[in-house]
């Protein structure tokens, strides 16, 4: 995909099972966040805001902002080696720092027909939703039961990371229609090999 180019909904991932690992999901196979449309489609189709939030006051800084979270993020999760103490421990002063901004304040709103709806109260700012998906990192990093349960997907070439939540905490892959799929497909072909040979 060339750079600038929209990024197709369908090719967004929300099943990693955190916010912040669905962040992580936006380098594999290449780059989604390449321009600003794709992100703020990230944004709105990640539940950051409620449907139909304007964001058309997100520019280039914003991509910056969420590429160098997801950066974080990504070698906080996966975690480091003695060599990267340094580097690790940059990370995670800049994971805090964009934690403590004060994420966007939600309202309800009474529709026509009586319903209530959620809504902001005023325009989201890069740094107040940057600061959602921190806190979802924050989370996930210090509770010990779900930090045991995230896992790196063994298909084929598939650097995603998710939260297992099966039960008997098995999960193999980070989407069983996607690289099971695949593996289960090789696996296949793999037999019929053999027995043709």
């Amino acid at each position: 995909m060339a750079l600038g180019t929209a990024t197709a909904p369908y090719e967004l991932r929300f099943d990693a099972g955190r916010i912040c690992l669905d962040l992580l999901a936006t380098t594999h196979p290449v780059e989604r966040l390449d321009a600003v449309g794709p992100l703020r489609a990230w944004i709105t189709r990640s539940g950051l805001v409620p449907p139909g939030t304007p964001l058309g006051h997100a520019d280039a800084s914003w991509l910056a902002g969420f590429r160098e979270l997801r950066g974080d993020v990504g070698q906080l999760v996966r975690g480091t080696g003695p060599a990267d103490v340094r580097s690790y421990d940059h990370a995670l002063g800049r994971l805090n720092e964009a934690a403590r901004a004060a994420p966007p304040a939600p309202r309800a709103v009474r529709r026509e027909d009586g319903t209530l709806v959620r809504e902001l109260a005023q325009a989201p700012g890069c740094a107040g939703l940057v600061a959602v998906v921190a806190r979802d990192a924050v989370e996930l990093l210090t509770d010990p039961v779900a930090r045991a349960a995230v896992r790196e997907c063994e298909g084929d070439n598939c650097p995603l990371v998710y939260l297992d939540t099966s039960r008997g905490r098995r999960r193999r892959w980070c989407s069983s229609e996607i690289c099971g799929n695949r593996e289960r497909v090789a696996r296949h072909r793999r037999r019929a090999a053999l027995a043709r040979a």
